[in-house]
């Protein structure tokens, strides 16, 4: 699309980029009758409807995410040549398409993420060798007929879900010498008044989580300091390209876990209470079972241990979800526009509780579950018992 990464579109707007926004939301299916000629309220409530589907950010603006995903939904498998570009990844559905039907035929594409990247050209390049046709890692008519032939030999995103299973077993019950990073989530999506505040409670919360973790003997790693990349002022390409340089700290540590560490807001003052999120497109046919176990383990702890509101784990295709190659969660605290939950998040000893929740579900990811105790009852200093049990 031609826009530019800082370009949002909303309620109002009108012009070519919105036209291409609207014949986009038509090919998908979510605009019926004679399309608009601007951005009015059923453009908003089609964009809605797409954010929710793909796992965004529900505003109803189309903002550099939103536009990437709906370039990307343009693509079915077949519509071009597919092929590893180093640096510019070609991404859409046809690559999802294309991960999953390797997946599905027992090849290993690792995190099915819409992204051509090595491992996907590795696989592809394995089928090519195994079906006889030139192993050049290029998706092309060759390898889609070839593709189209062959039946599946398990449906769905089981082969990966029993891979990561075997890999979190074989991992062992011990922390020490496993790598968590811990990621002080960006606040500068926050009204204004909030930020500050939201700073102060990630990067606490962030280092609390951090002792703990090095405690237990992890090593974990930070993706900035309070005086680093996190600014009320995005970089330049947006909170999306940071997003990605923080995905891509977190791959280059080669971590086994990674957590973001997040606060919201709402004009809601009644919106309150706490939520994880993992990697899942929406659709219910991609996401990560491993990063959904650990969802759910922080959520329940959290959940156990505090008066907070239950909101649930959910699935998500949020940059740094979707680019980390290791099971990844973001923990959404609470809301800094709820007294109750601002007055909770402010308090030191509060912020203790959460950090040992956190802890204790990063314990409980690796213990077997004849080994694990029941939810809000581990705390730290039975973590060595747990791991006793598991030898």
């Amino acid at each position: 699309m031609n826009t530019t990464a800082s370009t949002t579109f909303r309620r109002g707007d009108a012009g070519p980029a919105v036209t291409q926004i609207v014949g986009l939301l038509s090919r998908l299916g979510l605009l019926d009758g004679d399309p608009p000629s601007s951005f009015d309220d059923r453009v908003e409530l089609a964009v809605r409807a797409f954010q929710q589907q793909r796992g965004l950010h529900v505003d109803g603006v189309v903002g550099s995410a939103t536009f990437r995903r709906l370039d990307e939904a343009r693509w079915s498998l077949g519509d071009r040549i597919l092929t590893h570009l180093p640096g510019n990844l070609m991404a859409g559905d046809d690559v999802f398409a294309l991960q999953r039907r390797l997946l599905e035929l027992g090849f290993k594409v690792g995190r099915v993420d819409g992204y051509f990247g090595p491992q996907t050209e590795a696989a592809l390049r394995d089928f090519q060798r195994n079906f006889g046709i030139p192993a050049d890692g290029t998706c092309g008519p060759a390898s889609l007929k070839a593709l189209a032939q062959l039946a599946p030999m398990v449906r769905g995103g089981a082969p990966n879900a029993m891979r990561a299973r075997e890999r979190i077993r074989a991992a062992g019950p011990h922390l020490g010498g496993k790598i968590v990073v811990i990621d002080p989530a960006r606040t500068d999506q926050l009204p204004a008044q909030y930020v500050e505040q939201a700073e102060e409670v990630v990067h606490d919360l962030a280092a609390r989580i951090e002792g703990r973790l090095v405690a237990t003997g992890v090593q974990a790693y930070l993706t900035a300091s309070r005086s680093g990349r996190h600014r009320s002022t995005p970089p330049s390409g947006g909170g999306q390209a940071e997003e990605l340089e923080r995905a891509t700290f977190a791959n280059r540590t080669n971590a086994d876990l990674c957590i973001s560490v997040a606060v919201d807001a709402s004009a809601n003052p009644d919106a309150c209470g706490v939520a994880t999120y993992f990697f899942g497109t929406g659709d219910g046919e991609t996401w990560s079972s491993t990063g959904e176990r650990f969802a759910g383990l922080v959520q329940r702890e959290i959940v156990a241990r505090t008066d907070l509101v239950d909101l649930r784990c959910h699935a998500k295709a949020w940059e740094l979800l979707r680019r980390t190659r290791m099971p990844a969660v973001q923990l959404d605290a609470g809301y800094l526009s709820n007294p109750g939950d601002a007055r909770r998040l402010a308090d030191p000893g509060f912020r203790d509780v959460l950090a040992e929740a956190v802890v204790v579900a990063v314990q409980r990811f690796y213990l077997t579950p004849e080994t694990d105790a029941h939810t809000g009852v581990l705390r730290l200093s039975e973590l060595r018992s747990a791991i006793r049990a598991a030898d």
